[in-house]
């Protein structure tokens, strides 16, 4: 075909045209593609199940909205009035309204997990007495030498009277003698002489600790399951086994919650048990086990029992429980803190550990409020949260959870800017998939402020926050799309020494358990967690290793193997007791050439099973591997022999956390000091170039760099507040990032602000002017109990200022805002710093418009005291955060609006 010049020209220019667009069109996106695993989840409750198929549908359409990509259902206690409408856990009904739950999450794109029970912790009505929590229940008798016993032996505590199981009749001669009597029991009836000498007879039983489940739902009562007995544990499935048989693959993951199962410290089978995994028989040791005095003896067989404890949760129910849910194509999701046993293992043997914070935490950031009186000390301990996600990356599990904003401030009081650097904290210890503690079903047609749940952020509709909520969602779900790709890149492994622990007398007590809210009794001011800070302060990324995992690594290829990743070296913090195959692995290790840095050396086995003997040979083997088991003199010297560097950002004050992909590496950097930091940042690792990518806005840009031997300096500037994700590359692949310097001081923007109410209550206050910012609750009465959104509207001149930028700071927001300039939607601001970029003025009169929502505080306080019960829960009902009796009539009015003070600054591009 010939083309004639004229039609060539235009072939010519249209190609050239398309050529060019295709051009200027960046690469792919360098932000992750979004599914709903990276976007937060909420754990919903349903209280008395008393849900219906239309609000079923309503809230879940809210949530999708709001950018929620899943719901896990917990059922729990009812609403007073709601009788006729509760729907017995596990009935045909609630089967259906599972189905359709799934059914219309299905259709948004969303997926369902749920509780395997009601409430917490595991139990309910086929849980009977046999397979409920059990507790070692011991009673003695008094036998001079002679004297014949001759009476039924049944429990002194009234309370396990008809249902405690009498084991074992056992006597402890004055002589040291020890005879088991069991045999000669005829039912419960024992007769028996004491011929030889003095004795006490210990009877055992298997007492009941008769805990019921907490919060349960219609249907979901009973007593809390035996969780050391694999029997116990089937016999609870069963229901479920033919209550889910449709939802196989269908349901995403079945959640196992913190373990609150309090004095459970044996199971009928447990001496059997003792005896296979310890190598003796602890009956004869009883007396010592009992005996609450400090001793060597007592101790090493408390610390046996307490290790045969977390070996029953671990391999009778944990793991167990995984397989059976596997097998229906469910995952698995489990809280273990709280629990007796290895954190480690327990967190692992899970597809999706999960953690948990509790309360409000400290921050330097100027603006970040916390109140005293409105919350309660927090347990986000980093150390505590990298329990979860170390098991996770060491076993190969790609997601750890957590549940967040746990008891965050009192009821009502919470803002989205206090919750962006408590979720931080999470991301910054290898969470990567937010749960939302949480979002209470309501049914629309339920009065403000709808259905509660008494220990919730309460994430849903009925809240104010909701009307912001989607820009705190969408930054999780950016963070969480970076930081649930690739691979952790953590380079050390960190022994932790649970025999130590195991091994203390702890006031007699056998039940220990590793809770969050006790750290001071197990993990802090511990060698173990001293070594982690250390590190962690100097910017080495760890992950914490158990013995069995130990157990399980290889070396190759210059590497120390895990199922979960490679490492490039162990360190062992100072501890007393380890076991001895423990150690001798680790000899293997280094002298297959792994790289493991010895803090310290054990000075004994753990355990009674022959350890004197066991000691002897621990010092033999110390002493014949002496050269490999020098103690470190200086631990980042030898981290360095490793290869193993560390990151100097952390000298600047950020907070960070990395991981690989594809041959490159992604830091996710927040700064939670009280400074900017502008500045140049160093990245461990030579010759790149970098992409910044800002989670708040999606924007993002090639960043000026500067390449020193082994370091890419990356030039940032990060107020307080704020983060950022850093990603390595080999050549530019984008636009340059917008790097902004201020010309001048601000100015401060005045004038007579017009402020109309748009939405909330309980009523629309009147529309009010004023030309000095301050609460909208100082307005009018109506005002003062009003919450909701206010329009503040301001006409100002532009600065005769030339400008690349303007930058906007409202100063102080209560609580969120949206902003329009001259009409045009700017943008949103909810956390700390409240500020944003306008783009230019016009010059003469400009229109700033910001929407301002408040908290839900002040209408919940106007309504208790005008004498409007809502507080109709049964069980708990509401309590505030200190789990007294809930009572807003008490409260100040919380301020609201713009404080202030509100200012432009100009802003120059640096190129």
């Amino acid at each position: 075909m010939k083309i004639k010049p004229n039609h060539a020209l235009l072939f010519l220019a249209f190609i050239a045209l398309f050529s060019c667009k295709v051009n200027d069109q960046d690469k792919a996106s360098p932000w992750p593609e979004q599914s709903n695993v990276t976007k937060p989840w909420t754990r919903w409750w349903w209280m008395g199940s008393a849900v219906d198929k239309p609000n079923i549908k309503s809230s879940l359409i809210d949530f999708h909205k709001a950018g929620i990509g899943g719901v896990e259902i917990t059922p729990i206690y009812g609403v007073k009035g709601q009788e006729d409408n509760f729907i017995d856990y596990l009935s045909p009904k609630w089967i259906d309204m599972l189905s359709y739950t799934i059914t219309v999450a299905d259709s948004l794109g969303m997926q369902v997990d749920m509780v395997l029970g009601t409430g917490w912790p595991y139990g309910g009505p086929q849980v009977t007495a046999n397979y409920a929590a059990t507790k070692l229940l011991v009673e003695t008798y008094q036998l001079k030498k002679g004297e014949t016993f001759n009476k039924d032996i049944v429990p002194k505590n009234d309370k396990n009277k008809d249902i405690a199981q009498l084991l074992n009749v056992l006597a402890y001669g004055s002589d040291s003698t020890y005879i088991d009597l069991t045999s000669n029991l005829k039912g419960n009836h024992l007769e028996w002489k004491a011929t030889n000498s003095n004795y006490t007879i210990y009877t055992v039983f298997a007492g009941k600790t008769g805990q019921q489940v907490k919060r349960a739902a219609p249907g979901g009562s009973g007593y809390t399951l035996d969780h050391y007995s694999s029997e116990a544990l089937f016999t609870y499935t069963e229901p479920f086994n033919e209550a889910l048989k449709e939802f196989h693959g269908k349901l995403r993951a079945i959640f196992n919650d913190s373990y609150e199962v309090y004095g459970t410290d044996f199971t009928p089978m447990f001496f059997g048990e003792f005896e296979t995994r310890r190598g003796y028989d602890l009956k004869p040791y009883l007396p010592q086990l009992l005996n609450n005095e400090d001793t060597e003896i007592g101790n090493r067989i408390k610390s046996d029992y307490r290790e045969t404890i977390s070996d029953l949760l671990l391999y009778k129910f944990d793991m167990p429980w995984t397989s059976w849910a596997n097998f229906k194509s469910f995952k698995t999701k489990l809280q273990a803190h709280g629990s007796p046993g290895n954190l480690i293992d327990l967190y692992a043997s899970a597809d999706i550990p999960e953690c948990e914070t509790f309360g409000s935490m400290p921050y330097d950031i100027p603006g970040f409020r916390r109140e005293p009186e409105d919350i309660r000390e927090g347990d986000a301990d980093p150390v505590m949260l990298k329990f979860s996600s170390s098991a996770a990356h060491i076993s190969g599990k790609p997601l750890t959870s957590s549940e967040t904003f746990t008891w965050l401030r009192d009821h009502f009081k919470t803002a989205l800017s206090q919750c962006k650097p408590e979720v931080e904290d999470l991301l910054l210890n290898g969470i990567n998939h937010v749960f939302l503690h949480g979002s209470t079903y309501s049914p629309k047609e339920a009065e403000w402020p709808g259905w509660k749940f008494y220990a919730s952020v309460n994430f849903n509709a009925t809240n104010t926050i909701w009307e912001d909520v989607p820009s705190l969602f969408s930054y999780i779900a950016n963070c969480q799309s970076v930081l649930q790709s690739g691979k952790p890149d953590n380079e050390t492994l960190l022994y932790w020494p649970i025999y130590d622990t195991w091994a203390k007398n702890f006031g007699g007590n056998l039940f220990f358990q590793f809770k969050i809210h006790s750290l001071n009794e197990w993990l802090h001011d511990t060698p173990f967690y001293n070594t982690t800070k250390k590190l962690m302060d100097n910017g080495y990324g760890v992950d914490f290793i158990s013995d069995n995992f130990i157990a399980q690594a290889t070396f190759k290829d210059g590497q120390i193997v895990l199922p979960g990743g490679k490492y490039k070296s162990i360190v062992i913090p100072n501890c007393e007791k380890m076991p001895m195959a423990t150690l001798k692995k680790l000899i293997a290790l280094k002298n297959a050439g792994a790289p493991i840095i010895f803090e310290g050396l054990p000075n004994s086995v753990p355990g009674f099973h022959n350890y004197k003997a066991q000691n002897l040979k621990l010092s033999q083997l110390i002493s014949e591997n002496s050269s490999l088991l020098d103690l470190t003199s200086n631990l980042f010297k030898d981290l360095e022999t490793a290869k193993v560097y560390p990151e100097t950002l952390v000298k600047t004050g950020l907070k960070f956390i990395k991981r690989a992909i594809d041959g490159e590496k992604i830091y996710y950097v927040v700064n939670h000091t009280s400074k900017t930091i502008d500045d140049y940042i160093p990245l461990a690792i030579k010759d790149k170039e970098v992409i910044i990518l800002d989670p708040l806005t999606k924007k993002y840009g090639n960043a000026i760099v500067k390449n020193e031997t082994n370091t890419t300096l990356v030039k940032l500037r990060i107020e307080p507040g704020q983060s950022f994700i850093l990603k390595t590359e080999t050549n530019k692949s984008y636009q340059n990032w917008n790097y902004y310097k201020a010309t001048q001081s601000p100015i401060n923007l005045e004038g007579n602000w017009q402020i109309s109410f748009e939405k909330g209550g309980p009523e629309l206050p009147p529309s009010a002017k004023i030309n000095t910012l301050k609460s909208w609750t100082t307005l009018s009465p109506q005002a003062e109990a009003f919450s909701g959104t206010a329009l503040y509207t301001l006409e100002f001149n532009a600065p005769n200022i030339e400008a690349d930028n303007w930058k906007l700071n409202l100063g102080d927001v209560r609580e969120s805002a949206k902003i329009w300039l001259n009409g045009n939607y700017i943008g949103d601001v909810w956390s700390v710093p409240f500020s944003i970029n306008l783009g230019q003025l016009k010059k003469g009169k400009n229109e700033l418009k910001v929407q301002v929502t408040n908290l839900a505080a002040n209408r919940i306080r106007a309504k208790e005291i005008r004498g409007e019960e809502w507080k109709i829960f049964y069980e708990i009902n509401m309590v505030d955060k200190d789990y007294n009796k809930f009572d807003a009539t008490k409260w100040q009015p919380m301020p609201s609006g713009l404080l202030g003070p509100i200012s432009i600054t100009a802003l120059k591009e640096i190129k």
